[in-house]
């Protein structure tokens, strides 16, 4: 039984559960309070009767002394008697107008002698008369007067009270509970707000927008509820990027899983093409077997650099593998002559200017890598501009960093594909062959190298300039 309430107790909603504590502690705050009330008042009225009765046995211990007894009761269902009170017993005086119990007065009348005290207060039950209130005192040596008064009244006024307080108190226990209910759930109202919107977060669909339109928007509930609901909606912003995130992570997967695939897709076939007619010539022309052969090299070496690309980045992108570089004290600005001469020598339609001050500059870098992304950017430039267009290289040397600048006089590259031009496999020119415009990975492979040198790569392009900034920190 006591498991079913628990168990009743915790499925109630939190305002409920707080009211009906907040009952509880009001049930024992109104049980001490009535308590002390009762038991004042009780101590009170007894100690009126009690005044009471000894003003009457003032006047009624003149009557016994001159006449032994008292014949006359001085209220109604009060009592008097006198007893003589000796060594052993008290013997009542008659006549006396005494109940049929009168045990209990003779016996307080004991009590005053053995005690010695000028006066004696008892309570006892008188059988057929009630609760009595007695009396004892010294009238002369040897002779006590006892008086006997009902508490019929003082029991009536307790039962009122004690109802009073029942019904008071149970009134507002009532109106507590209900009132504390209703303020706590208005309280709490912004937890349900959070709760309700939880509840939207775990139903609202992610396969259309990453994005979490719900929030808190309520001002309710006080500064520690406020706290809460910021603290709620900074989650809710934190877990809306992280989603954001997420989803623009796992398209940019499946748009590179899938270029990656078309990528290899075209020199395998090519490999496969090029394979069949290398074994027809082999059977049929011999003289064609040369020139197949060189196609297939020609593709494989094609297929092999795709792949180590892949490779490089896949590395570059692994968080827990250190970057695959080699680090040497290396001259950047011999290294810049090196890339232009190679550009000249293989790009001669594309007239290259070198800029410098002509002063080594020494740096710890990958001597491979900052020379492939030299002719990445080169490359680049020449393969997407017009024969004839003049190349620019600068090297810049500032107390952080030393910056290169390659630019180029071309058309430049449209606004909404300057923020793209480094993703994978993207490409400008959708219309570009492969043959001349590449892969689509040397942008992407440059910034990739950089960024694992600590440095950026940015791009500014408009009709006529395009320039790429590195910038490598010293």
């Amino acid at each position: 039984m006591t498991r079913r309430l628990a168990s009743a107790y915790r499925g109630l909603r939190l305002g409920t559960r707080l009211a009906l504590g907040l009952g509880a502690l009001a049930l024992v705050v109104f049980a001490v309070v009535g308590t002390a009330l009762s038991t004042y008042m009780r101590d009170y009225l007894e100690h009126e009767l009690n005044n009471q009765m000894e003003l009457v046995q003032g006047t009624q211990a003149k009557d016994a002394m001159a006449h032994g007894t008292v014949e006359r009761q001085p209220y109604y269902r009060w009592y008097t008697a006198v007893y003589e009170v000796s060594d052993d017993r008290a013997v009542l005086r008659r006549p006396s107008d005494v109940p049929a119990d009168a045990g209990k007065l003779s016996a307080v009348a004991e009590i005053q002698r053995d005690s010695g005290e000028a006066e004696v207060f008892r309570t006892a039950y008188i059988e057929g008369q009630g609760a009595y209130r007695l009396r004892a005192c010294e009238v002369s040596p040897g002779v006590v007067l006892v008086t006997a008064a009902p508490m019929e009244n003082i029991e009536k006024t307790m039962d009122q009270l004690i109802t009073v307080q029942i019904i008071g108190f149970s009134l507002a226990l009532v109106g507590l509970v209900v009132l504390g209910r209703s303020l706590l759930r208005r309280g709490l109202k912004p937890l349900s707000d959070m709760a309700r919107t939880a509840h939207d977060i775990t139903s609202h669909d992610f396969t259309e927008s990453a994005r979490l339109p719900m929030r808190v928007d309520s001002d309710d509930g006080g500064p520690e509820v406020g706290e809460l609901r910021t603290a709620f909606n900074t989650m809710l912003e934190h877990i809306d990027d992280s989603l954001a995130v997420r989803t623009e992570a796992e398209q940019r997967l499946r748009r590179f899983v899938a270029d990656a695939s078309h990528e290899l897709r075209t020199p395998l076939m090519s490999v496969r093409g090029y394979a069949d007619l290398f074994q027809y010539a082999a059977a049929n022309e011999p003289a064609e077997r040369d020139r197949h052969l060189a196609r297939l090299r020609a593709e494989a070496a094609r297929m092999g650099l795709l792949l180590d690309d892949l490779l490089l980045l896949a590395r570059l992108d692994a968080a827990d593998v250190e970057a695959p570089l080699r680090l040497e004290e290396t001259d950047l600005a011999e290294l810049l002559h090196e890339a232009a001469d190679a550009f000249r020598t293989g790009r001669p339609e594309h007239p290259l200017s070198v800029t410098g001050d002509g002063e080594p500059v020494r740096m710890r870098l990958d001597r491979l890598r900052i020379r492939q992304v030299l002719d990445n950017l080169l490359t680049n430039a020449a393969v997407h501009t017009p024969a004839r267009t003049p190349v620019s290289l600068e090297l810049s040397v500032r107390p952080d960093a030393a910056v290169v600048r390659i630019a180029d006089s071309g058309p430049g590259i449209p606004a909404p594909d300057q923020e793209r031009v480094f993703d994978r496999f993207y490409r400008v020119d959708k219309a570009r062959t492969r043959d001349r415009g590449g892969s689509g990975l040397g942008l992407a492979v440059a910034r990739s190298l950089i960024q694992a040198h600590n440095g950026t790569t940015e791009l500014a392009s408009r009709p006529g300039s395009t320039v790429f900034t590195v910038r490598i920190p010293r």
